[in-house]
């Protein structure tokens, strides 16, 4: 498996890029802060359900999309850093 791209990661290089529109003008057209969007697009913040459902609205990908994005990023993450060692499958008794 590969690591996928933060939802931060494709505003930047799908939207704004391409659009030609920065990111304090997305953030007006969001209704959100620069500083909130910012930190999405530095991958230090996660894009929320609510957030998700701006960016829907503005950028036209569905608000499941966006938290489809963060969740396989959030679950790749995961992957490399949490220790398993400990965790056992239990077993349950036959009835």
């Amino acid at each position: 498996m590969y690591d996928p791209p933060h939802p931060g990661e494709i505003i930047a290089d799908v939207y704004l890029a391409e659009w030609e529109m920065s990111a304090r003008e997305l953030a007006i057209e969001l209704g959100v802060a620069p500083s909130t969007l910012n930190r999405i697009l530095n991958r230090t913040a996660r894009v929320t359900p609510e957030m998700a459902l701006r960016l829907s609205k503005a950028l036209g990908a569905s608000a499941e999309s966006w938290l489809t994005m963060q969740q396989a990023y959030d679950l790749w993450h995961a992957r490399q850093t949490v220790d398993l060692a400990g965790v056992r499958r239990i077993e349950r008794p036959a009835a």
